[in-house]
């Protein structure tokens, strides 16, 4: 089993309202010739998380921390213009996010959660990932500031 050290939020980069669907973003990924979806799960508009790759395999969403990392992707993140970054997050997304970062804690109660923009100079996910997750109740010990 894979040492996970971070949870890592990120959002698709597509458009406010806009329905991508897990394959959709599989198949980009393997079009730019990966072995599968760089991300472990895909928040979808209505919220429940879909697998992406295993989680004992080793991610493709955050260079240098794919090793020790799950990476977690909504759809979303951009204006419906796609001229600048926005937390898009439906209702069913915030809830089901909260919800899968518990059950994550449960199996890595050590893993520090963040966005993808802490680790990269990116805009993704949209959103402060460490704020968002104390608003919501996630305990500070793993959160990644």
């Amino acid at each position: 089993m894979r040492e996970v050290k971070h949870i890592i939020i990120h959002c698709s980069a597509t458009p406010e309202g806009r329905a991508v669907t897990t394959e959709e973003i599989r198949g980009w990924h393997k079009d730019k010739g990966w072995s599968d979806i760089g991300y472990h799960y895909v928040l979808e508009l209505e919220g429940e998380p879909k697998q992406g790759r295993q989680e004992d395999k080793e991610g493709a969403h955050t260079i240098g921390r794919n090793h020790d990392s799950i990476g977690i992707c909504y759809v979303g993140g951009m204006t419906a213009d796609m001229k600048e970054p926005k937390d898009t997050r439906t209702q069913s997304q915030r809830v089901y996010m909260r919800s899968l970062l518990i059950d994550l804690l449960r199996k890595y109660p050590e893993a520090k959660i963040s966005g993808h923009n802490q680790h990269s100079n990116k805009a993704c996910p949209s959103f402060d990932v460490p704020e968002w997750c104390r608003i919501v109740g996630i305990p500070d010990v793993n959160i990644l500031d």
